[in-house]
């Protein structure tokens, strides 16, 4: 698993990354299955290894819930992930819980989703996991990308990119994940909106929940297990941003505006969310504030809240928007 020895490993998981020397030959032993000749990576150096091997961070499959009024564990200003889908309870997936399993593949009023959570990249984004007539079970390969996790497929050992939602290597490349609308925000205000909703039940494994083993990450000046360009405009690394398609809205102008509508969209922040990636316990760090995303007709949108190297990695070209 990660941990904050995890600091510690990063040289020698970078090393082992780069001796691979931008080669899929370096990553065939370990995925037999996976077609390395099928890929959209250009640029191998960079793919390394965060560490963990393929399965060593355990997805989660087949969650249980409980009801919000059962649950006791949860401070109120840790985060979760809210989905809400129709004809469903609504769901909070506690990032106490995604910091050490990255995925949660569930169902919702009928349809298969993929809860995941990048804590390099503070990345929650909610996928569909039905693609070209078949259900998805995406696991955590150990690998990352420009400091993103790289998913993959237990039914094609295809790999994909998390923070895009596409195929990356193998019989799926290409291939684009449907975005959900979810969205990060408090413990607390998910049961005011939600008392009669669901929250995802602690999972049966030996891990710290509730802890922190990044401690103090979101205030480095460079991301960890990184070595792109840094963003423009003289925006840290490390500023979480809000991303809807091609644009980024940065969060510091989020908490100084309150609302924001432009380009279609409707941005909403209000204070009350812990950092999951600043204090050793989650419930401590500090507030970082939560944001809701909707279009004029006040329809929440898919987006993801990341940080702005990684926006920048993945979007080189996309369109950031500054205060005027």
């Amino acid at each position: 698993m990660r941990i904050l020895s995890f600091f510690a490993a990063a040289a020698t998981a970078l090393a082992l990354g780069m001796s691979a020397q931008a080669s899929p030959e370096f990553w065939k032993q370990e995925w037999p299955r996976t077609d390395f000749t099928n890929t959209s990576v250009e640029n191998w150096v960079e793919v390394i290894s965060g560490g963990p091997p393929k399965d060593g961070i355990p997805a989660i499959t087949e969650p249980q819930f409980i009801e919000v009024a059962q649950e006791n564990r949860i401070d109120g200003m840790e985060p979760v992930i809210t989905l809400e889908i129709d004809g469903a309870r609504p769901r909070a997936y506690p990032i106490r819980y995604l910091t050490w399993h990255e995925i949660v593949n569930d169902e919702v009023g009928g349809v298969p989703v993929a809860v995941t959570f990048c804590p390099l990249c503070n990345s929650a984004i909610t996928f569909d996991r039905r693609v070209q007539g078949q259900v998805l079970t995406l696991g955590v390969s150990g690998k990352l990308r420009n400091s993103d996790m790289i998913m993959y497929d237990r039914e094609t050992e295809s790999w994909w990119q998390q923070a895009i939602g596409e195929g990356i290597v193998g019989e799926l490349n290409g291939v684009e994940l449907t975005q959900l609308p979810s969205w990060m925000e408090s413990w607390d205000q998910y049961k005011a909106r939600n008392p009669e909703g669901l929250v995802m039940a602690e999972p049966a494994w030996n891990r710290p929940y509730g802890q922190n083993p990044y401690r103090n990450y979101d205030s480095s000046k460079r991301p960890f297990l990184y070595s792109g360009e840094m963003p423009p405009h003289d925006i840290p690394a490390l500023m979480r941003v809000v991303r809807v398609g091609d644009r980024a809205w940065p969060m510091d102008r989020l908490a100084d505006e309150g609302v924001v509508e432009e380009a279609g969209v409707r941005l909403s922040w209000q204070k009350g969310q812990a950092s999951a990636l600043d204090a050793g316990t989650i419930a401590k760090g500090r507030d970082v504030g939560s944001v809701r995303v909707q279009n004029g007709a006040g329809e929440d949108l898919p987006h993801d809240v990341m940080f702005a190297f990684a926006f920048h990695a993945f979007w080189p070209d996309g369109t950031w928007m500054l205060a005027q």
